[in-house]
């Protein structure tokens, strides 16, 4: 009698889960319709193939060397601008170099630059907000996007009216008018003066203490007026290009991500499930299931391995079918994105022994016990 009742809750649970929307775990369908009203908007599931593979590195090449050809560019000698401190000086008139404002303290970023010392005159002449200087004698003079040595010519043009052929020196004393900011995993973050030094990615990196030991070097982002770019150092050198190319203009934000930034998550039927950090910025699927301890062969699926991308606009769903020929070598190839999701679905006989066990607990084991010969 026990017998029997038992078959019969057996024979109930199999004609319960013959539909598939009371299987447990996630399912994933491209018969997914879709409409306006729908919470999840229907999301198309493209299979991993070697042709897919071809097609995303090539895109992610042409995007690295697009965002290059916007950053390189040649250095150029340092325009004075609103803001900044001139040193004066000249010769045999040293009532003209009169001090006109307090001498920057040695040491202070943007202070003197490179050229600091500490038996540095103490006096200095500061172009105003509109790029403005008043020297004695030559009245003011526009200075604003000028060197110092254009700005010692008119000068020198002016003073000769007055001075019989004069003699003077200009420098910078503070830089004050451009600054970039560093920001993220370097030892001391905060914002760089630009001096006459050209400011480079890797000056401005290096002048901020370096990169802590938790940075990622291949996800360094650039924030230029309103554009955020993403540098990949080790992908650049591997690919014969200097970053010390990319020069940094007035207003740059510049920050190094954590590699905590920079993981993927696997879950599903696969041996431990975890979230992996990528190496350098690589990691292939096949490496992130084999960190993963492979797909579960007793429960584990092979042919629905998925990769879950959220982009900008859209998420996007990627399906290797681990089962076919070559499926190993084109998972070496396809290469993860931050923050993907590889999921590996159960199999069909997985999803219905759960789904006995939550509808009707301990069944399946006592039917297999009741059954057996003997007992």
């Amino acid at each position: 009698m026990l017998r029997k009742k038992i078959v019969e809750l057996v024979c109930l649970a199999l004609t319960i889960t013959g539909c598939t929307s009371v299987a447990p775990g996630m399912q994933f369908s491209t018969n997914h319709t879709g409409t306006k009203d729908d919470e999840h908007p229907r999301t198309e599931i493209v299979s991993i193939t070697s042709a897919l593979v071809r097609k995303e590195k090539e895109v992610r090449e042409r995007q690295v060397a697009n965002d290059l050809s916007s950053l390189i560019s040649n250095a150029q000698p340092y325009l004075v601008e609103a803001g900044d401190i001139l040193q004066i000086v000249v010769w045999d008139h040293p009532e003209l170099s009169a001090s006109m404002l307090p001498a920057p303290a040695f040491g202070v970023p943007g202070g003197a630059g490179v050229a600091g010392s500490p038996m540095q005159p103490q006096s200095g002449f500061e172009v105003d907000q509109s790029g403005m200087l008043d020297f004695p004698y030559a009245g003011k003079i526009k200075v604003s996007g000028l060197t110092p040595s254009e700005i010692h010519a008119r000068l020198t043009d002016r003073l000769s009216r007055f001075l019989r052929q004069p003699k003077l020196s200009v420098r910078v004393l503070a830089y004050r008018s451009k600054r970039v900011y560093v920001d993220g995993e370097v030892k001391q973050p905060g914002v760089q003066a630009i001096n006459d030094l050209p400011m480079t990615l890797t000056e401005a990196i290096n002048r901020s203490g370096g990169m802590n030991p938790t940075a990622d070097q291949s996800r360094i982002t650039l924030s230029r007026e309103g554009k955020t770019y993403t540098i990949n150092l080790p992908l650049l050198v591997q690919r014969g290009l200097n970053p010390s190319d990319i020069l940094l203009k007035n207003g740059d934000v510049v920050r190094v991500l954590s590699r905590d930034e920079n993981k993927i998550f696997i879950s599903g039927e696969v041996t431990a499930p975890r979230a992996l950090p990528m190496r350098n910025g690589r990691l292939t699927l096949n490496e992130a299931l084999g960190e993963a301890g492979g797909i579960n062969p007793v429960t584990g699926d092979a042919r629905q391995v998925y990769v879950i991308r959220r982009s900008s606009s859209e998420s996007l769903v990627y399906q290797l079918d681990a089962n076919s020929p070559g499926a190993l070598a084109v998972a070496e190839s396809f290469e993860l994105s931050p923050k993907d999701v590889v999921y590996v679905a159960a199999t069909s006989l997985t999803n219905w022994n759960r789904t006995i066990s939550a509808l009707i607990p301990g069944a399946l084991p006592t039917a297999v016990i009741a059954t057996t010969p003997g007992r």
